[in-house]
């Protein structure tokens, strides 16, 4: 798990009180959700890099690593780009 502290620290800069939410992400239609490219691009800028994006029960799911190849999968709200929920992967 001591691995994973740097990976997890970038993820949690993302992250606001959001963070805590529940399992739904947003009510708000698609035509109001930001870019796939907007969250791809915000990780990109702090050095993470994609595995997987995809969209599942109204939330962007993204599959990350950072350089050192520690992996987290983290739920967005696609209407304004909060991290509603995180999880190391081994």
């Amino acid at each position: 798990m001591n691995a994973m502290l740097p990976l997890l620290a970038v993820v949690a800069v993302l992250a606001t009180p959001a963070a805590i939410a529940g399992p739904k992400c947003t009510d708000a239609p698609r035509s109001e959700w930001l870019p796939e490219k907007s969250i791809s691009d915000r990780l990109s800028a702090v050095g993470l890099y994609i595995d997987e994006f995809k969209v599942v029960d109204n939330c962007y799911v993204t599959r990350i690593r950072d350089r050192n190849g520690h992996k987290a999968e983290v739920h967005y709200n696609p209407a304004d780009g909060h991290v509603v929920k995180m999880r190391g992967e081994r």
